[in-house]
């Protein structure tokens, strides 16, 4: 069709043309008339076809049926081909006859995933159409005049384009449609009632501009771009479109295709960085660290990889190599002496696995360590989605005897009921607390509810990303159990802390191993003992 377009535009330039080079003559005004005519002809038609093909039952498959173009059948909003025919619309009379920009809003739910997994499909089907409504009225397409199929000018159009996506068409400037951008997020955020049932969900927003970011026919494929680029910086944000996006959409896939083979081809590590007993300032743990060695881009920050991963479905692969690899190294340690207990990081996604413990207790008896020597940290963010699948994963876990740990503990929005029931033996503190703490009496006093919390409870409580001596001691002085961070050491390969372990290792800025980390490999007495 936009050839067709292209057809009626040059037709002037065409007459002028064939004019100059052989004169007027009746033959090219016949010529020249017949074919705007027919040419117009088509353009009529064209904008009837819809409508048409709809009377007659060719509607997409799986949507709803209506005297109208086809409809999805879960929200009732408009499809791809009809939000596409709008946006060629819209861009012809912008063409044409000037006025309005346009804009395009790609709409993007974060984390749909986890409500379908969690509390059921029915419940994500719920809240999507809760969020439909709430765009319908937002761009004011909630009265019968607004939707009509036969609107001459919309000023705005929405549709249902993918699994938790929507594209919003504006007639608005740029600054206009990023408020709007504003808005959306805020509307979508605020909770969904489901089946009596408080729900919390997030938007990501791209925006798209014509003329501004090129051809109408890419608007959407643009605003997907700067959609994604949210995404990577955690969602529940928006962004405008910039050409540098689309290139990182090839490095991404590209980067793709190298994080699939990454398993096989042995790229991944773990470095370990060592946990402190705060009272004594001697390293009790380690925290298993993930890394990928690519070898052409050298190291990837998992920042970049873990959420590809995720948005993908290759953290089983990766997670199960992570729990493989630390048995193993667990084992290696216990052999040379060194009984050290290891902390692993847990997704969601490996949590909500029917299989995911009976995963961890085969990895614990292949390599002939306790459960004890493994904590599991799962972000509070998943902890606390109160879900069964949830619940009975940390029971398990607990049952199993694996230390469970409450990770990045203060970033998200936790409930003490549900904290209450859960079965975690300690809390981790974000780092983003304790970067304040000499400074800030909020960060302080936050660290200290925390504290509080936990000793009700009986959880004891590690502070991760201690850098200064000034922070080490206030929080010894509030009573935290174990520290974490740059202050004591850096991550580093197993080799470099085993050494460390036999004497070899960074000297005053680091503390010396617990010695009871040795005790399990030294020899049973012979014999009775007798006092």
């Amino acid at each position: 069709m936009p050839r067709m377009q292209a057809l009626i535009d040059m037709l002037p330039t065409w007459a002028t043309q064939a004019t100059a080079a052989t004169g007027p003559g009746p033959w090219l005004a016949g010529l020249l008339a017949g074919a705007t005519l027919g040419l117009a002809a088509w353009r009529a038609l064209r904008h009837r076809a819809p409508a048409a093909a709809a009377d007659k039952g060719q509607g997409r498959s799986g949507a709803r049926p209506t005297s109208g173009p086809a409809r999805d059948g879960l929200t009732g909003l408009a499809l791809r081909p009809e939000f596409d025919s709008a946006l060629e619309e819209a861009a012809w009379r912008i063409d044409h006859d000037g006025g309005m920009p346009m804009a395009v809003l790609h709409v993007g739910l974060d984390d749909l995933r986890g409500i379908n997994e969690g509390f059921g499909v029915e419940a994500g089907d719920a809240l999507l159409v809760q969020a439909a409504r709430r765009l319908t009225r937002l761009l004011g397409l909630d009265t019968p005049s607004a939707t009509s199929a036969t609107t001459a000018t919309p000023t705005a159009r929405l549709a249902r384009i993918g699994g938790e996506e929507f594209a919003l068409m504006l007639l608005a400037d740029e600054a206009a449609a990023t408020a709007c951008c504003a808005r959306v997020c805020s509307t979508l955020a605020r909770p969904y009632d489901i089946d009596g049932q408080t729900l919390g969900l997030t938007a990501s927003v791209g925006l798209a501009c014509y003329p501004a970011h090129g051809a109408w026919s890419r608007l959407v494929s643009h605003a997907a771009a700067a959609m994604r680029h949210v995404r990577q910086a955690g969602g529940n944000g928006h962004a405008v479109y910039a050409p540098a996006m689309a290139v990182d959409l090839r490095e991404q896939a590209l980067l793709l295709q190298d994080l699939r083979q990454a398993v096989e081809r042995g790229e991944f590590k773990l470095l370990y960085q060592p946990k402190i007993d705060a009272a004594s300032l001697q390293i009790t743990a380690a925290e298993a660290l993930l890394r990928w060695d690519h070898p052409v881009r050298g190291i990837v920050p998992p920042a970049v990889f873990i959420p590809l991963a995720e948005r993908h479905g290759l953290m089983g692969g990766i997670g199960e190599w992570v729990v493989a690899e630390a048995c193993r190294q667990a084992a290696a340690w216990r052999e040379s002496g060194l009984r050290m207990r290891i902390a692993i990081n847990i997704s969601g996604h490996q949590l909500r696995h029917d299989r995911f413990v009976a995963q961890l207790e085969e990895q614990v008896r292949r390599h002939g360590i306790p459960p004890t020597r493994l904590t599991c940290e799962i972000t509070e963010s998943v902890a606390m989605e109160d879900t069964a699948q949830t619940r009975i994963a940390f029971q398990r876990l607990r049952r199993a005897g694996f230390h469970v740990s409450i990770d990045d503990f203060g970033t998200g929005h936790s409930s003490l009921a549900v904290l209450r029931r859960l079965p975690a033996a300690e809390l981790k503190v974000d780092r983003s607390f304790i970067v304040d703490l000499e400074v800030s009496e909020s960060a302080r006093s936050i660290v200290e509810a925390v504290l509080s919390v936990a000793r009700t409870l009986g959880l004891r409580v590690v502070a991760e990303g201690v850098e200064t001596e000034a922070q080490r001691d206030i929080l010894v002085r509030m009573g935290c159990d174990e520290l974490q961070g740059y202050l004591f050491a850096r991550p580093m390969s197993a080799v470099a802390l085993s050494l460390w372990a036999e004497g070899g290792g960074p000297g005053d800025s680091g503390g010396a191993f617990r010695p009871s980390l040795f005790e399990a490999t030294q020899p049973a007495p012979i014999g009775p003992i007798t006092a």
